[in-house]
């Protein structure tokens, strides 16, 4: 049985593959090349299905979609706290959990920017997008996903609005973080962060 650690590094070697594959796909003239490096892709996808419970077929489209040099994807996520500490949540429909409103950054886009369309997108709130708190990492093969992530959690404040629900929420309101019970993602360790930012530098100055 692998240990977590072992397991991390051996994904951490996978996703370092699969970018000089995608990469060498995407730059090379060689049509020999371009054969060893699909097949490459290939096994490493059975590999990534082994790990992450992901058809490999599945996970080969998402990998040969993929153009240029192969970077971590980017997302961002919201903090916003009303004056008892309540945090806007959405109850999400993907997989009946509670998380910040939030999405991935576009491109053409400052990931401030990103920030706010996400929030109107989800909540029909205009925000004020203000401080990073932090940025969080998503390695391959945690939560099923086969990509690297980063997560940049803003701390935000609302403008103006009415809160809307999108396609993608069963409910958006303020909670207590610690009555959910059930989290999408790695979300609570966002909103855990996020409350602790709220607390020591927002709270004490109202």
């Amino acid at each position: 049985m692998q240990t977590n650690s072992k397991k991390t590094s051996i994904i951490r070697m996978l996703d370092e593959f699969r970018s000089i594959a995608q990469t060498g796909i995407n730059h090379t003239d060689g049509v020999y090349d371009k054969e060893r490096y699909h097949r490459m892709l290939e096994l490493l996808a059975n590999e990534y299905a082994d790990i992450s419970n992901i058809e490999p077929e599945e996970i080969h489209t998402q990998f040969s979609k993929e153009l240029g040099y192969i970077t971590p994807k980017v997302g961002v996520n919201s903090i916003i706290c009303n004056s008892q500490g309540e945090m806007l949540l959405e109850h999400r429909v993907d997989d009946d959990a509670w998380g910040l409103p939030g999405g991935w950054a576009e491109p053409g886009e400052t990931p401030y920017n990103s920030m706010k369309r996400e929030i109107f997108e989800e909540t029909g709130l205009n925000a004020q997008v203000k401080e990073i708190i932090h940025i969080f990492t998503r390695y391959p093969g945690e939560f099923g996903l086969p990509h690297t992530i980063y997560l940049i959690l803003f701390y935000c404040e609302v403008e103006e609005g009415e809160i809307k629900l999108s396609v993608e929420s069963q409910d958006i309101s303020f909670q207590k973080i610690d009555t959910i019970k059930e989290w999408h993602f790695n979300h609570q360790e966002m909103a855990e962060a996020g409350l602790k930012y709220w607390e020591q530098h927002i709270k004490k100055d109202e």
